[in-house]
């Protein structure tokens, strides 16, 4: 049986991902920071796919709780077939000389660091197997910086740097290493950077009809099951009516 470890994985992108590999027939580990909502979620996942769950609740940012969890996994788990990093936020529409050094600290913490801390300690049990796939949730905002956003953009370019550098170190390996990137995606993202104002994230999406958790997680499939010899390197994914991060156009 085939195993995923998705981070992030209780909400939005995370949560669609789980259902998908869960419904095709993969084990999944689970991760996320909320213990009430992972378990939920397990049960969920265990009831509508009688697939094996395996929960683990920890802070991505937290190196030694990433660490204590994936070495408590089982032998035959811990070099999974499909890592997919997705865990990662955005706090505040500030602009660079007015933001908040500490919501900066969370956002860089959780969307660069994360990344790294679990990839650093997933990767070499994947290379000693000698298969896997590491799929990163980039963004647009990582190809160029818009207004309000220079910190969350920076640390998805980081994502799309870090993605590109992996592909590099395993070229030597069977492993394959991709960035997906989506534009306007309509999950608890934007209510978590207006810091749960629903009303000014709904504004984000209005006029225009947005990727779901459920179209990413398509591709994320899509690209984890492609024949072997196929390594699908970078997806940039968009709504029709969205051209670049500050170019949409909306009805109305």
């Amino acid at each position: 049986m085939k195993t995923a470890f998705i981070t992030g994985a209780t909400a939005g992108i995370g949560e669609s991902c789980a259902h998908l590999f869960a419904k095709n027939g993969f084990r999944i580990v689970l991760n996320g920071r909320n213990p009430e909502k992972l378990k939920a979620l397990t049960d969920v996942l265990v009831e509508k796919y009688n697939v094996p769950i395996i929960p683990v609740c920890f802070d991505v940012r937290d190196r030694e709780a990433v660490r204590t969890a994936i070495e408590g996994l089982p032998a035959e788990v811990r070099g999974v077939d499909v890592l997919v990093n997705n865990a990662g936020l955005v706090l505040g529409v500030d602009k660079e000389h007015e933001g908040d050094l500490e919501e900066w600290d969370i956002v860089l913490d959780t969307n660069i660091k994360g990344l790294l801390n679990v990839t650093r300690l997933l990767v070499p049990y994947m290379v000693e197997r000698g298969t896997g796939h590491i799929i990163n949730i980039g963004s647009i905002a990582g190809d160029a910086a818009y207004a309000g956003g220079s910190v969350y953009c920076a640390s998805k370019a980081a994502v799309k740097a870090l993605t590109d550098g992996l592909r590099i170190d395993l070229v030597d390996t069977p492993l394959r290493v991709t960035n997906i990137k989506p534009g306007l995606v309509e999950t608890n993202f934007s209510i978590t950077r207006f810091h749960g104002d629903k009303a000014a994230a709904d504004k984000v999406y209005q006029g225009i009809r947005p990727l779901t958790g459920d179209d990413v997680a398509e591709v994320v499939y899509w690209t984890a099951t492609a024949p072997s010899h196929i390594q699908i390197a970078e997806v940039l994914l968009l709504p029709t009516h969205q051209a670049t991060a500050g170019v949409v156009y909306r009805k109305g």
